[in-house]
């Protein structure tokens, strides 16, 4: 049976560069879309980067049980589809998840073949500098997400593997011997 993986970090650690480098060079493996209420950023596509959702189609997903997992963060709502997970999973497709911490504990708790690897920056200051080089948020909202950060080191405790992202190449590389290892 194949397994979940499931790749989390801190909000500008470079999850994303990483996880498309990696789809790039392994295109048999689906990337869960995610739903979200937040709002779309320039450039987001329905469908490809999130479902883009109404906080109250959002909640009545939650009540029906539709979602993996699900979290609110920074004021928007966040959730894995589980259907689309466990279809992939029946059809021994590899599956890989993009997701916060709290949603990735929530995913080992529910499914504990999955694999949970976290994302770490090379210094907190390198995370900073790339959350404000983003210029899509406030001071404030970089603010709390650097508070998060704390919380969110702490969980990474809880993950089967840590990855420092100071170089994208090597990043992945080393998540490929991780996914090749525990595919065995």
């Amino acid at each position: 049976m194949k397994k979940l993986f499931v790749i989390s970090g801190s909000s500008g650690v470079g999850k994303g560069t990483v996880i498309k480098k990696f789809l790039e060079k392994n295109p048999n493996f689906k990337l869960s879309v995610s739903c979200t209420t937040r709002a779309k950023r320039e450039g987001e596509e329905h469908g490809v980067n999130y479902y883009f959702l109404s906080r109250e189609d959002f909640m009545k997903s939650v009540e029906n049980g539709e979602f993996l997992e699900w979290a609110e963060f920074s004021g928007n709502c966040y959730g894995t589809n589980k259907k689309f997970v466990q279809q992939c999973l029946d059809n021994n497709e590899d599956i890989l998840l993009e997701i916060d911490t709290q949603g990735a504990l929530q995913v080992k708790k529910k499914m504990n073949n999955s694999v949970l690897i976290f994302i770490m920056p090379p210094s907190l200051d390198e995370l900073e500098r790339r959350l404000r080089g983003r210029g899509t948020e406030t001071e404030e909202a970089i603010q709390k997400r650097l508070n998060t950060v704390k919380s969110e080191m702490e969980n990474a405790k809880c993950f089967d593997y840590k990855v420092v992202n100071d170089e994208v190449d090597r990043a992945v590389e080393e998540i490929e011997k991780i996914i090749r290892n525990e595919q065995v």
